[in-house]
């Protein structure tokens, strides 16, 4: 363990320059130069740990979802309550990341093929435990709870939106209206 200390060390050191980065001067301020500069590491140790920028930035945003995870462990505990409050802690609690994770699945994702698969990874990930949610509170069929599983997670991608274009808007009392809908 001793001798992957120094790399696990300069990974901590990359992703907390990009988190500090990140939420003091926002994704268009968060280059690799700025990345490197800031956790004093050269670039062949920064691709030594990650394929690009946007992956350093993206695992910066897992950690912070992961952090509002109601069962990070896995599928099968989750209520759909608890993953709604979960994606609205995330999206109020991290406004900066919430942001950059919704700019970086968009605008970065339609063009870098290796980010449009994390992205979708991720989207899947997170349909398939409201699916499975869903199916173990109302008993419907696998189908059927997928689907609406899609339309809770579109619904919630829409507010969350709508909430980082204008802060004044309630999400969270939106959310409680987009859940009582289904």
């Amino acid at each position: 363990m001793a001798r992957y200390l120094p790399g696990l060390q300069t990974r901590d050191r990359i992703l907390d320059s990009t988190r500090w980065l990140l939420a003091r001067v926002g994704l268009d301020g968060t280059t690799l130069a700025a990345i490197l500069e800031r956790a004093k590491v050269r670039s062949g140790s920064f691709y030594n740990l990650f394929d690009s920028k946007d992956e350093a930035i993206l695992t910066v945003v897992r950690e912070a979802i992961n952090a509002v995870d109601p069962h990070p462990d896995g599928i099968g505990k989750d209520t759909v309550q608890e993953l709604v409050d979960a994606y609205i802690q995330f999206i109020t609690g991290q406004p900066t990341l919430a942001k950059i994770y919704l700019q970086t699945a968009v605008g970065g994702a339609m063009h870098d093929e290796a980010l449009a698969h994390r992205v979708l990874s991720h989207h899947e990930t997170r349909v398939t435990r409201l699916a499975d949610a869903l199916r173990r509170e109302t008993g419907t069929s696998k189908a059927k709870s997928r689907t609406q599983a899609e339309l809770l997670l579109a619904g919630l991608n829409g507010l969350a939106f709508h909430w980082l274009l204008d802060p004044d808007f309630d999400i969270s009392s939106r959310a409680v209206e987009l859940v009582a809908g289904r």
